[in-house]
């Protein structure tokens, strides 16, 4: 209970020092007001909800987790604005075109090689499950080749081996292009309609990750062993729960890879892992992902822009630049909860990419708040006003 309520204690710190200072952002004239008149620094004393509220208005650490960082504005000068038109004709009408190239070269070389591979290989599994593991990787370096990404991997390589699971922190769909170029991982996935598509938090919460259905996700995808679910099933948390576990267990599976965050976050912040991937009782490996905004910001907010656009951004940027750590694998200790697990593993991942925690829960953007915590909230305001009034 006690470390309990420290790492209670200590994400509310956290989130105390990501707060702005009401009084920086106040007019001089609304502090110094004449005696006798309500003073707006009163009636936020009345009550923390209040204190609370106004720095939500001004600022906030849940919504700045989903925002996109735009790089400032160089070409203001005329020495300068030469130079911007002469790197855009260059991206967009060299370096696009090129890319397009790659990119549409890989698609013909996986397409004309995975399907006689897995049609005609029927009675070989153990061999055509090998190569259509080597053509997945494949066709992600074409990816990876076409945002002219440089990545570098540190820590030893994934390998196949019963009883673990790779988590990781989430910023994009290309988060899982860049490390299935390098291991052929089997994620969770929803069947959804559409080239790519949002899919959801699946009911035992343990990830989010983007698809397609069709040849991309019933065949290619599901060639690495990935899991499929159903959020329109009621059953459907139980089934997945019992799949992740089996998948665990078999010796020539996939590593089973999982962002147990949930959502797209923007690569400054982590926000809670969900607690499904730290149930299975199995060695957690934590995988930490850093961009560098330099040339790009490869955070991908999918209520604003479709998964198209956003390959658009990446393929008519300079570079994409990235670093990934496979950290020391973690198991659960005794005494310890998944939900504790979870965190350990949250502050392992943060501190090697320089994020910042924030005890918030990141599918609560698809949602509003409960009618409870409302409640509570107006509770709280009522009896804070009411102890005022009594003073008075």
């Amino acid at each position: 209970m006690a470390n309990s309520n420290n790492k209670l204690t200590s994400s509310s710190s956290e989130l105390d020092l990501d707060r702005p200072i009401l009084e920086d952002y106040l007019p001089s004239g609304s502090i110094q007001e004449p005696r006798g008149k309500l003073r707006l620094r009163d009636l936020l004393d009345i009550s923390p909800t209040l204190t609370e509220a106004a720095g939500a208005i001004v600022d906030d650490s849940f919504t700045r987790c989903f925002k996109s960082n735009h790089a400032e504005p160089w070409n203001w000068n005329v020495y300068l604005f030469p130079l911007w038109c002469c790197g855009v004709v260059i991206r967009y009408g060299i370096l696009f075109p090129v890319r397009v190239i790659v990119l549409t070269l890989g698609w013909i070389i996986f397409l004309s090689s995975f399907i006689p591979v897995h049609f005609l290989l029927k009675g070989h599994d153990k061999l055509r499950r090998k190569l259509e593991r080597c053509l997945v990787e494949l066709i992600c370096s074409f990816f990876v080749a076409s945002w002219t990404g440089v990545v570098k991997y540190h820590g030893p390589r994934p390998s196949m081996r019963p009883k673990q699971v790779f988590v990781a922190n989430h910023t994009s769909m290309i988060d899982f292009i860049i490390l299935e170029q390098m291991t052929a991982f089997a994620v969770i996935m929803q069947k959804h309609p559409g080239w790519v598509a949002n899919l959801k938090i699946p009911g035992n919460g343990s990830a989010v990750v983007y698809t397609g259905q069709g040849l991309l996700q019933s065949t290619i995808l599901e060639s690495v062993g990935c899991i499929w679910f159903n959020r329109s099933e009621v059953k459907d948390r139980e089934i997945v729960a019992r799949k992740l576990r089996d998948h665990v267990q078999g010796v020539d599976n996939n590593p089973l890879l999982i962002f147990p965050e949930g959502t797209c976050v923007n690569n400054h912040y982590t926000v809670m892992f969900k607690k499904g991937a730290f149930e299975l009782g199995c060695t957690v490996c934590p995988v930490a992902i850093k961009y560098n905004k330099i040339f790009v910001d490869a955070f991908w907010n999918s209520k604003k822009q479709s998964f198209t656009m956003h390959l658009l951004q990446l393929m008519t940027s300079w570079a994409v630049v990235c670093d990934v750590w496979y950290l020391e694998p973690q198991t659960l200790k005794p005494g310890e909860t998944p939900i504790e697990f979870a965190e350990r593993v949250r502050d392992i991942i943060s501190v090697r990419a320089g994020l910042k925690k924030v005890p918030w829960d990141g599918y609560l953007k698809y949602s509003r708040p409960s009618p409870k915590h409302r409640e509570r909230k107006q509770e709280s305001f009522a009896d804070s006003v009411l102890r005022r009034l009594e003073e008075k």
